[in-house]
């Protein structure tokens, strides 16, 4: 008889919240403050891949902060979907993920490994340098031709302002052949992270927080939705739960971003879809 071999990560308790929630609360947010957050990202990235884990969904959501305290340490949270992998094996481990940051080889359903990991820490990146990401689409399938072909860029004017050095590790990133992908270990030693202080820009990005903003309240009024629809087939139910976020959770800045019919009508259409193993 065989026997899965289950990973039981040993988490320390975090009590700052998310990290995305944190930046959008601060009077003070630069290129610098999102290469010092990458940093802590790799680093937790680059400990789980040498013990030979690959994390699978990361994704704001799992980036904690260890307290409230000005300062506090990023954690990675949520190994529900970790596997274990000997050295640099590649293989068909299954469909899992979250889709804004899942990496073209799971959606080809090729073999992968580690570097499924780094793809979603480019995503990351992008986002958190102008506070939305670099695949979006509200038609899933759209979105994931854009992520298998690579399909972003850099618009004026928001990434008029960053620097070179912060775009090159976001291509190392988000190269779509993971052979070719940097490793953690290697991103850890760019120079718009260990030369931080000459390199990365100290200017406050006020658009990117005001756009990082409206990008939290995106994906937690679809996190209440999917909540609710885990635990009801109930339309109305649905309803009312994205009528009370929309009230409450932003203060009127989801308006203007996500037309309440459209995510009723996007809600309608996942209560016919099958999870597929797919947060």
């Amino acid at each position: 008889m065989e026997l899965t071999r289950l990973i039981f990560p040993f988490l320390p308790r975090v009590t700052g919240g998310e990290l995305f929630e944190d930046i959008v609360a601060r009077e003070y947010y630069s290129e610098a403050d999102a290469s010092q957050c990458i940093q802590q990202i790799l680093e937790s990235v680059n400990h789980c891949h040498q013990s030979g884990i690959v994390h699978r969904d990361m994704k704001p959501e799992n980036l904690l902060l260890a307290s409230k305290l000005k300062g506090a340490a990023v954690k990675l949270a949520d190994f529900g979907l970790a596997i274990e992998v000997q050295g640099d094996q590649q293989a068909w481990f299954g469909f899992a993920g979250t889709p804004g940051y899942l990496s073209p080889e799971v959606l080809r359903k090729d073999p992968y490994g580690k570097p499924v990991d780094m793809w979603a820490c480019g995503v990351i990146l992008y986002i958190l340098l102008v506070g939305y990401p670099p695949f979006w689409d509200e038609d899933q399938h759209r979105l994931y031709q854009q992520i298998k072909a690579g399909a972003y860029d850099f618009p004026s004017p928001e990434w008029d302002t960053v620097t070179p050095e912060a775009k090159d590790l976001i291509n190392k990133m988000l190269t779509i052949n993971p052979v070719k992908r940097v490793t953690a270990t290697d991103a850890l030693k760019h120079p718009w992270i260990c030369q931080r202080s000459t390199v990365a820009s100290m200017m406050h990005r006020q658009e990117t927080v005001e756009c990082l903003r409206k990008f939290n309240a995106r994906r937690k009024l679809k996190g209440a939705i999917l909540t609710t629809m885990l635990a009801t087939r109930n339309f109305s139910d649905i309803v009312a739960c994205v009528c009370v976020c929309a009230r409450v959770c932003v203060r009127g800045v989801l308006a203007d971003l996500v037309p309440v019919s459209s995510v009723l009508t996007a809600a309608k259409s996942l209560l016919n879809k099958k999870a597929d193993g797919i947060k």
